[in-house]
């Protein structure tokens, strides 16, 4: 008897959907070809998990690179194939005690950018090849500070070498050299992400044909900062993070669930939070309660589940990266104009009206230092009430500028989607 129950609207087997994805695995630094760390140090051993939706083009000329922000790893669509199989990822798997984040979340939900990746989406598949890699230094498949030192037999801790944006896309620059692939036709980030597809068109002005930045500037504010250094202190002072040296021990749960919530505070606005809980109290709370107030018990959850999901060193150096990241520094010798005459591809800027992270004066400033060299940008503020979150929630909005950005100048002949 046939099955007639049509598949679900989001799931696996949905018309929409990139389906069942297995993430890839490259070598990129051996003993033989080590990669050089802008900090002066060498690694010869590293591992990057990627995965990739879509087709390559015979003239490998649609491919588009996706950035994804702190928290967040390679998949970023489809469905996780290999989570039915495991319920920790692979380079915990030796570790019998302690701290053992799980991946096992993985199948429970599609990947972080389903909405826009996909057959008939915004970042289409059956047009464009789409590549996202887990950055350095952080703990889902690319070495990090959790994965064992060859040179010691232990796990690097704090021994990790700083990492930075800059290393993160001349990472990916070697992969995509791996995979035969010189110029992409865009590379895509929000946050943290868009910190590194702006780094692409000031790092490799001539392999990039459009940059989208969302929710990012040129750097991070400095009440960012603030917020960053709060949260690797909280995390520091747990008294078992035993100076990064917790991998088989109880891990410093306690910290990296605080610097969570307290980062969350600020991916929200306060509009948003008041619509969303207000003062509402919780009412199967006790009035001795520690928690009374529903966003109590709702960044609770919020810590508790990162704590199972992140590793604590990782976020101390993803973050340091985060803070470290200034454009104009790294290429204009303090002046964002000066940096911004390296760009040659179509530049994309688009900032929420309520993120107080990255805000729209600190886009509207990148936008005005790209204007000033007479480069091509188009700029957009979208009214949000979410805050930092709205280049993920603000799926309509964000669609339309993807859709729209990817396709100007691409196929002209074609029909208008």
């Amino acid at each position: 008897m046939t099955n007639k129950t049509p598949p679900a609207k989001n799931g696996p087997d949905s018309p929409g959907s990139v389906g069942w994805i297995t993430p890839k695995k490259a070598v990129l630094a051996t003993p033989e070809r080590p990669f050089r760390l802008e900090s002066g140090a060498s690694m010869r051993h590293i591992t990057v998990e990627y995965e990739a939706y879509g087709k390559l083009g015979s003239r490998r000329d649609n491919v588009v690179l996706l950035a994804h922000a702190l928290s967040m790893d390679a998949h970023a669509a489809g469905w996780d194939g290999t989570a039915m199989e495991k319920t920790t990822s692979g380079r915990f798997k030796a570790r019998k005690e302690g701290y053992a984040p799980p991946r096992s979340y993985r199948q429970r939900k599609p990947g972080w950018w389903d909405t826009m990746i996909g057959p008939g989406k915004p970042i289409d598949t059956d047009e464009f090849f789409v590549v996202c890699s887990n950055v350095l230094g952080s703990c889902y498949g690319t070495t990090g500070p959790a994965d064992i030192d060859p040179d010691t037999g232990a796990p690097y801790g704090l021994s990790f070498p700083t990492v930075t944006v800059g290393d993160w896309v001349s990472l990916q620059a070697r992969l995509l050299d791996s995979l035969g692939i010189g110029r992409i036709h865009a590379v895509i980030g929000g946050s943290l992400g868009g910190q590194q597809a702006l780094e692409w068109a000031l790092a490799y002005p001539e392999r990039v044909g459009k940059a989208i930045v969302l929710a990012a500037s040129a750097r991070l504010s400095t009440q960012g900062v603030a917020f960053n250094s709060v949260g690797r202190y909280s995390i520091i002072n747990d008294p078992n993070f035993n100076k990064g040296d917790y991998y088989g021990h109880s891990a410093p749960a306690h910290g990296l669930a605080a610097a969570r919530m307290l980062a969350h505070i600020t991916y929200l606005s306060d509009a948003g939070m008041d619509v969303k809980f207000g003062r509402r109290l919780q009412e199967q709370e006790r009035p001795d309660a520690e928690s009374g107030f529903a966003v109590e018990s709702y960044l609770k959850y919020q810590g508790k589940s990162f704590v199972e999901r992140f590793d604590a060193n990782s976020y101390i150096y993803v973050t340091r990266a985060m803070d470290n990241y200034d454009a104009a520094e790294r290429w204009g010798g303090g002046d964002l104009a000066t940096a911004c005459d390296r760009i040659r591809a179509e530049m994309l800027v688009a900032s929420f009206s309520s993120d107080w992270l990255y805000t729209p004066d600190g886009c509207r400033e990148l936008v005005s230092a790209i204007c000033k060299n007479g480069k091509p940008v188009t700029y957009a503020d979208i009214p949000s009430q979410y805050g930092h979150d709205a280049f993920l929630v603000e799926a309509e909005r964000v669609g339309k500028l993807l859709r729209g950005a990817l396709r100007a100048g691409r196929n002209r002949a074609r029909a208008p989607q």
